[in-house]
């Protein structure tokens, strides 16, 4: 049995897709609200703020991924995710379950030095410490030998289907809703972009191959990265119609954020926008060379024939 705690997202979704089609038929699907991808998917209710319900919910998992996503609010994260993270840990110790972690960047520094599985933790905000105080606990559960566990971390995503992000939002929903794209801050600063479902089957793959715990990892993106204004350069080109765009400079966010509670919980990631975005892949391109990556090219073909 594999174990998706946080299930109904893009990034679940794919990965119970992918553990089907590739590792096993027995994955189970963990949520407030879950809903089955396969099948023969097991559905269970629970929320993961509740150490009983989950234990519950990681008993009898061979291997248990975290994807949980909360909404972007400071307070909720610092409420929530230490618990949840507590609370998982505490299960997986508890059952010999395996635990794959699927992180983020948001704990490193917003500076064009190249990000590795090395970086140092440097956030630049209160979502940034909560990030890095789970990937801490992570290691620190890792290194204690309480769990054998792993973690997977991606850049800022871009994809298909619904995928939640500023690159999707600004840029290629509104292209393929016939509207001129917003960029944020810089058209120049070179992006590092991961496709959706690369992420999810480089996650299931990890957590399928057993010399991959007890280390960090970052999961493949396209290493041939593109500035917005080649980003929707291709889109041009995908179309067949010219397209501009209009740059969102700090300026604007900073009055923005004052009356519009989403913005100001954006304010603070902002910084990685102003310059080169470089992380680092190379890793797992080195341990699986086979991984096919999918292109900026192809991954915006795939988003505007939706």
């Amino acid at each position: 049995m594999q174990t998706i705690l946080g299930a109904g997202g893009p990034i679940a979704d794919e990965l119970a897709r992918e553990l089907f089609r590739n590792h096993t038929k027995e994955i189970r699907l963990v949520s407030r609200k879950p809903v089955k991808v396969n099948d023969t998917d097991e559905l269970v209710v629970a929320d993961l703020t509740d150490a009983e319900a989950t234990s519950r919910a990681v008993a009898g998992s061979k291997i248990a991924y975290l994807t949980v996503g909360l909404p972007l609010n400071s307070e909720l994260w610092e409420r929530q995710f230490p618990v949840i993270m507590r609370n998982v840990i505490d299960a997986c110790a508890e059952h010999g379950t395996k635990l794959v972690f699927f992180d983020n960047t948001y704990m490193y520094p917003g500076t064009p030095a190249p990000q590795t599985e090395h970086t140092a933790y440097q956030p630049g905000g209160r979502k940034g410490r909560v990030r890095g105080q789970l990937a801490t606990m992570m290691l620190d559960a890792m290194d204690a030998g309480r769990i054998k566990g792993l973690i997977g971390r991606a850049p800022e995503f871009y994809g298909p289907k619904g995928t939640k992000s500023y690159t999707n939002t600004l840029v290629f929903d509104r292209i393929r809703a016939g509207k001129r794209p917003f960029v944020p801050v810089s058209a120049t600063a070179k992006r590092s972009l991961i496709w959706t479902p690369d992420a999810s089957r480089a996650l299931a793959l990890l957590g399928n191959t057993p010399d991959a715990y007890g280390q960090t990892w970052h999961l493949p993106i396209d290493p041939n990265r593109k500035t917005y204004a080649e980003l929707v350069g291709i889109a041009s080109e995908v179309t067949g119609r010219r397209i501009g765009y209009t740059v969102l400079p700090m300026f604007v966010f900073r009055i923005g954020r004052r009356f519009n509670p989403t913005l100001d919980e954006m304010f603070e990631l902002l910084a990685r926008y102003r310059q080169d975005n470089v992380f680092d892949s190379s890793k797992f391109a080195a341990r699986f060379p086979d991984f096919p990556v999918t292109t900026y090219r192809k991954g915006i073909e795939q988003i505007l024939a939706e």
